[in-house]
C-alpha cells in the first residue's frame, strides 16, 4: 500500500510539474497555483503539499526544464551513429526551445541569480562541442561548423515560438530539417532521416 501511495504521488507531481511548465510557457509566471491545479488535474491540497509556494514550484519547474536540455544533449552522445546523434539533438533542442522559450524569458527575467546557469551552459557546450567533432570524424557533418554556429541555429529557432501550438512542433522539425540538410557534408549518403521525436 505504501508502495503505491509513492507511486500516485510521484505521478502527481509529474502532472504539476509538467502542467506548471505548460502554462509558464504559455502565460508566463502569473499564472496562478489554481491554474497549475486545474490544468494538472489534482486538488490545492495535493498541490500545497508538494510544492508550499509559488516560487517552490517555479524553481522546480524549471530545473525540470534544465534536466529535459541536459537528457537530449546527452543522447546525443550516447547515439552510436555520430550524425544521426547531431541531427537529434539539433531537432529536439528545437522543439524544446520552441515549446519553452516562454517560460525560459519569464524565469530568467525574475529569477536571474538563483541557478548557476553559466556551469550548466558550459557543461552542455563542451558536450555540443563533442557530438560535433564525432560527427565531422564520421565525415557527415561539414568541417567548418562550430559549436557558436549551433548557437545560431537556436536563436534563429526562437522566431518559432510565435507559431500556432497547432502547427508549431511541425513547423521546428521542417526548420530543423532545412538546417540539417545544409550542414550535410554534400557526399554523404542521404539517407539519415532526422528524429521525429
Amino acid at each position: 500500500m505504501t508502495h503505491l501511495l509513492r507511486v500516485d504521488a510521484r505521478e502527481n507531481r509529474d502532472r504539476v510539474l509538467a502542467a506548471a511548465r505548460e502554462l509558464f510557457a504559455e502565460s508566463g509566471l502569473e499564472v496562478t497555483m489554481r491554474q497549475v491545479a486545474r490544468r494538472a488535474d489534482v486538488g490545492p491540497a495535493t498541490l500545497y503539499r508538494r510544492f508550499p509556494t509559488k516560487r517552490d514550484l517555479v524553481l522546480e519547474a524549471f530545473e525540470e526544464e534544465l534536466a529535459e536540455c541536459s537528457s537530449i544533449v546527452y543522447d546525443g552522445t550516447a547515439d552510436p551513429d555520430p550524425w544521426r546523434g547531431f541531427c537529434d539533438v539539433v531537432e529536439r533542442t528545437l522543439l524544446l526551445n520552441a515549446r519553452n522559450q516562454g517560460f525560459t524569458d519569464a524565469f530568467m527575467s525574475a529569477h536571474p541569480d538563483v541557478l548557476d546557469l553559466a556551469a550548466h551552459r558550459e557543461e552542455l557546450g563542451r558536450v555540443v562541442s563533442t557530438i560535433i567533432r564525432r560527427a565531422q570524424t564520421a565525415g557527415r557533418l561539414r568541417p567548418d561548423f562550430v559549436f557558436d554556429d549551433f548557437v545560431v541555429i537556436l536563436l534563429a529557432g526562437r522566431g518559432l515560438t510565435a507559431a500556432p501550438a497547432s502547427t508549431r512542433d511541425a513547423a521546428v522539425r521542417r526548420f530543423a530539417a532545412f538546417m540539417i540538410d545544409g550542414l550535410r557534408v554534400a557526399d554523404a549518403a542521404s539517407d539519415t532521416r532526422i528524429s521525429s521525436a
